[in-house]
């Protein structure tokens, strides 16, 4: 920016409430509205959570420990901003400017930077004897390191160049994020998904990708040394994998439907224990009970509205999987992964048998974070030891659950929950959640 000498501006908490008002104002089109320009000012431990702040321009602001839990700041500028130690968890920076901003030690956790703009980028000012010199708020532009992105939606943001050392991404949604050149040394990316990212040229020099999805990311030139891939996918085939044309498969699938149809007097169920069925992409709407899959790869695969009841899931990666409206009644899904999977309005309510036998559906031990069971059926469903962490439960029936030792970190939870579930002992931020 070239021009006047910039000043930086305090600020109060009254100050500031009222410029965040008119801009609320002027979002909905109302009299005395005017757009929030707060670039430049020393906003520093100021509250703006649950403002809406779209399009606001914080350009080179000063916020330091600043809080905007849950604020809405989609496409708003943070251009070289100092944002260390804030906090902008739940918020959503849906396509925000944030190039050359410093998040070292920001909470970004549950934060949505989907297409967010976190290059390099620098602010110059009009110098009498350099011509221009560089703003710097005492540390360097782009410094992310520290900063804490526990389970952001990063997919499609562009980081080329930033450096991240030492910044936890873990369980991040990072799906075609450009990171080009990134220097992410020793950064936690654990059961992050970095599918079709573009980590070309970055340094991920001892970084943590245990269980990360690495599908599709291009990682020429980078550099891997001391990193830990343990139990990340890959573009490699887990064990077996299936080939979608194949005649067999089409028959074995087409054979289990005819067994459903037809109560077992005609086909067979189908067994892929242990296989790689990602190359099936869908098994949208299908019929297939009892379907024996224990140990199968099945990330991202679209089952909305499958009959699944009594399905043999134990230890299944069906993360990111689409299961909207699936029949899982009486499924065993222990153990399985099903982090960011969608199950909205799915049935894990119990499997009527013969003499009105009860058949619980199981998710004793699955990893189950941030998955969406809005709407769920999960009446006597046991979650035993299961992690729910940042799940959302909004609308679910949870009559006679067991979620004894399961963790609730974060998650969204009906208020009558614990008075309706049976058991729910030893169980880790359920009074928070």
């Amino acid at each position: 920016m070239i021009g006047k000498p910039v000043v930086f501006t305090p600020l109060t908490q009254a100050q500031v409430d009222a410029v965040c008002q008119r801009h609320e104002r002027f979002l909905g089109g109302r009299p005395n509205g005017a757009r929030a320009n707060l670039s430049f000012k020393m906003l520093e431990g100021l509250d703006f959570s649950g403002y809406d702040l779209t399009d606001a321009d914080f350009s080179g602001a000063i916020l330091g420990g600043a809080h905007f839990c849950g604020t809405k700041l989609s496409s708003a500028v943070f251009f070289a901003a100092d944002l260390r130690r804030a906090n902008l968890s739940g918020a959503d920076l849906r396509r925000t400017d944030m190039r050359g901003a410093i998040l070292r030690g920001a909470n970004l956790i549950g934060a949505d930077l989907e297409r967010a703009d976190m290059r390099e980028g620098l602010i110059a000012q009009v110098d009498r004897e350099k011509g221009l010199a560089v703003i710097k708020h005492k540390e360097q532009p782009g410094e992310l390191g520290e900063a804490n992105f526990t389970g952001a939606n990063l997919a499609g943001s562009k980081m080329t160049g930033a450096v991240a050392q030492q910044a936890d991404f873990t369980d991040a949604v990072m799906i075609g994020a450009r990171m080009t050149r990134a220097i992410l040394r020793g950064s936690r990316f654990s059961g992050a998904n970095l599918e079709g990212a573009d980590l070309s040229g970055a340094d991920l020099s001892e970084a943590d990708l245990t269980d990360s999805i690495l599908v599709g990311v291009n990682l020429t030139r980078a550099n891997m040394a001391g990193a830990c891939t343990e139990g990340a996918l890959t573009d490699e085939p887990c064990g077996e994998q299936v080939d979608a044309d194949a005649q067999d498969v089409i028959d074995a699938l087409q054979s289990h439907a005819r067994w459903c149809e037809t109560d077992g007097a005609e086909g067979k169920p189908s067994t892929f224990e242990g296989v790689d069925l990602r190359p099936l992409k869908s098994l949208r709407g299908r019929k297939l009970t009892a379907f024996q899959a224990t140990g199968a790869t099945l990330y991202g695969l679209d089952l909305e509205g499958a009959q699944l009841q009594g399905a043999r899931l134990a230890r299944a990666d069906l993360r990111m999987a689409k299961l909207a409206g699936a029949d899982l009644r009486g499924a065993d899904l222990t153990g399985a992964k099903l982090n960011n999977a969608d199950l909205t309005g799915a049935k894990l309510c119990p499997l009527l048998l013969p003499g009105d036998r009860l058949m619980a559906s199981q998710l004793a031990a699955a990893q189950a974070r941030y998955v969406r069971f809005v709407e769920a059926d999960l009446r006597h469903v046991n979650g035993a030891g299961a992690d729910f962490s940042y799940a959302e439960f909004k609308k679910c029936d949870a009559r006679h659950a067991r979620f004894d030792g399961a963790c609730f970190t974060g998650a969204k939870l009906p208020e009558s929950f614990e008075g309706v579930v049976d058991s729910i002992e030893g169980a880790v931020d359920v009074d928070a959640a």
